[in-house]
């Protein structure tokens, strides 16, 4: 698979970065932010754009694409609707236009969050704007994958940017594993996740949207057999 990464110099999109240099299946990363990821792999090709909003001069590099891995995100934290719209639901229908333009279909793989809400009933802001985001994502593109991580372990070197979890995500790691075991529809981890969404972009998956528990199953060894069933 020949793949776009957005969000790579994240927490969830390192993780998925790093697993797409593990997985056979994948020839050629593009991975696309603002900012470098700071990793480096034969496979990779980074691609930073100061203006993620203005794609369409680098729509060449998207051609013949077979999935784009979508991690772009923000916490919700200290910012009105209006901002947390824009950079949630606007900046994610202005990537995904100009990749699908570029690779029409591809498989889109949307990392949301749990609590979500599609309905438009929530009376959560976040909750709301993710849902409307799902929606779009959903109903524009086919295949469409939206993955609801709950509480996620940071692995394999990843480090939350968000100043405000990344204490109690190192305070909790030695917690972790049992926790996954406890509440495994709450828990996942970022290998976890980056391994869902490859194995749902290369073969597919029975659902369109992905709780935690999905994404432990499907992420987890031998998940890929339980994709399409």
């Amino acid at each position: 698979m020949r793949v776009a990464v957005f969000g790579g110099s994240g927490m969830v999109g390192g993780g998925v970065l790093r697993e797409c240099f593990r997985d056979a299946r994948v020839s050629s990363v593009v991975s696309v932010g603002r900012r470098t990821s700071g990793l480096d792999d034969p496979k990779l090709d980074e691609l930073i754009v100061e203006d993620l909003f203005d794609l369409t001069p680098h729509r060449a590099r998207f051609r013949e694409l077979d999935a784009c891995l979508y991690c772009l995100g923000v916490s919700s934290a200290g910012l009105s609707e209006a901002d947390y719209r824009r950079v949630t639901y606007d900046l994610t229908c202005a990537v995904l236009g100009v990749v699908s333009e570029a690779s029409p279909g591809l498989t889109v793989c949307f990392v949301s969050g749990q609590g979500s809400d599609g309905t438009g009933t929530s009376r959560t802001m976040w909750a709301r704007v993710k849902g409307e985001a799902e929606n779009e994502v959903r109903a524009r593109y086919r295949p469409a994958y939206v993955f609801r991580p709950g509480l996620i372990q940071p692995l394999e070197g990843v480090r939350s940017r968000t100043l405000l979890y990344q204490v109690p995500l190192v305070l909790m790691g030695p917690l972790f594993p049992l926790l996954r075991r406890l509440f495994p529809r709450n828990v996942t981890s970022t290998v976890l996740v980056a391994r869902a969404m490859l194995n749902a972009a290369a073969d597919g998956y029975a659902k369109s949207v992905l709780e935690t528990e999905d994404i432990n199953r499907l992420g987890g060894p031998g998940g890929g057999s339980a994709a399409g069933a």
